[in-house]
């Protein structure tokens, strides 16, 4: 067992099946060495779980969660790219959030860290990435956070 699939386990987390597309797109792209995941939607069991705007609908909390669920179903995707072997992903290199919000909400890094801490467990130092966290006025569906995701592979 890898060191990923351990502290996946230690955190009780089973990954989906990977989600399907909501629109005109693939879930991933491969480029040279780089796996590029769509953005992912806080979905759990074919349903989106947080919906609405942070703060004003959903709770902090509740924006956190959805950026670790999104988190899930992106990592999902990669597992896919990488079929099935953990052992393929030499690093996280950029995390993209963005967070449903209103104009005066300025915490988006906060939500971020959701799916940021998250990446550090599951891969350790090599889950290290740059990332933007961007406030955005609508998502699709209405979730309340998106995540994208780039790797590069070994």
């Amino acid at each position: 067992m890898s060191q990923v699939e351990a502290n996946l386990k230690r955190l009780g987390i089973i990954l989906p099946g990977v989600p399907t597309p909501v629109a005109a797109y693939v879930p991933y792209v491969m480029a040279d060495h780089l796996v590029f995941v769509s953005g992912q939607l806080p979905f759990q069991d074919g349903q989106l779980r947080f919906i609405g705007k942070i703060p004003t609908t959903l709770s902090m909390e509740n924006g956190q969660e959805a950026a670790k669920l999104a988190l899930i179903n992106a990592l999902a995707v990669l597992h896919s790219a990488c079929a099935g072997a953990w052992s393929k992903v030499d690093s996280v290199v950029r995390l993209g959030v963005f967070v449903q919000c209103g104009d005066d909400f300025t915490q988006q890094s906060t939500v971020a860290n959701g799916a940021s801490n998250l990446l550090l467990e599951i891969f350790g130092p090599a889950g290290r990435h740059a990332r933007a966290a961007v406030g955005v006025n609508a998502l699709p569906l209405g979730a309340a956070v998106e995540v994208e995701l780039v790797a590069r592979l070994k």
